[in-house]
């Protein structure tokens, strides 16, 4: 079936700073849309009842799903610098 996710050419391929996986298939970016979705109402939740802990909380929900999904359904994290080099 494939990966959803694949590592950036540079870096290490962990959802840190602005390294990380890229959503490659539809189920990898449902997952980052439903992350962004956790966020959106973790944010609006936190406004609306004055709970500024449920921002937090659905930040860490937000990148705990994306780590997970990515590590499970995703190339395995490793360091690289550049386009892959083709075998010849």
């Amino acid at each position: 079936m494939g990966f959803w996710f694949k590592a950036r050419w540079y870096g290490l391929g962990l959802p840190a700073g602005r390294q990380g996986w890229v959503p490659v298939r539809w189920q990898g970016w449902l997952v980052v849309a439903i992350g962004i979705t956790i966020l959106i109402a973790g944010i609006y939740i936190g406004d609306t009842d004055d709970a500024p802990g449920a921002a937090l909380l659905g930040f860490l929900l937000m990148i705990a799903l994306i780590f997970t999904f990515g590590y499970w359904k995703g190339e395995k994290p490793y360091w690289n610098w550049g386009p892959p080099k083709k075998d010849k």
